[in-house]
């Protein structure tokens, strides 16, 4: 029982140091923040501009698209950082597997751009 207390004992330090840390950072911004708003700072802005009608208005599809975009081409991109990092030790498959994901990946976005979806007017 006591070793498995003790190989918990890293876990329990680290979530103690974290909550600590944490706790020490939200006490120094209500300490030290300053606190002055004024109506600028206190508006309401959502995508790009102000509130400035009811919230269930028709809403330019462009905000969506590009969001869906980048949140596509950002996660495809996350997977080149742990194939970089195992570079060395992979076979001609992997390697080759990768090559055809970042064709598809570099066709989709051409289309993406022909398609003028990158385009903001």
């Amino acid at each position: 029982m006591q070793d498995l207390l003790a190989s918990y004992l890293p876990i329990v330090i680290f979530l103690a140091i974290a909550l600590g840390l944490g706790l020490v950072l939200l006490l120094s911004a209500i300490v030290i923040a300053v606190r002055n708003p004024d109506p600028e700072k206190v508006s309401a802005y959502e995508c790009g501009f102000n509130a400035f009608d009811d919230a269930r208005m028709k809403f330019d599809v462009r905000f969506y698209l590009v969001s869906i975009l980048f949140i596509i081409f950002d996660l495809e991109i996350a997977f080149l950082f742990p194939w970089a990092v195992a570079f060395g030790d992979m076979s001609m498959t992997a390697f080759w597997s990768m090559m055809v994901f970042l064709s598809v990946l570099t066709v989709g976005f051409a289309y993406e751009w022909k398609k003028g979806a990158l385009e903001w007017e």
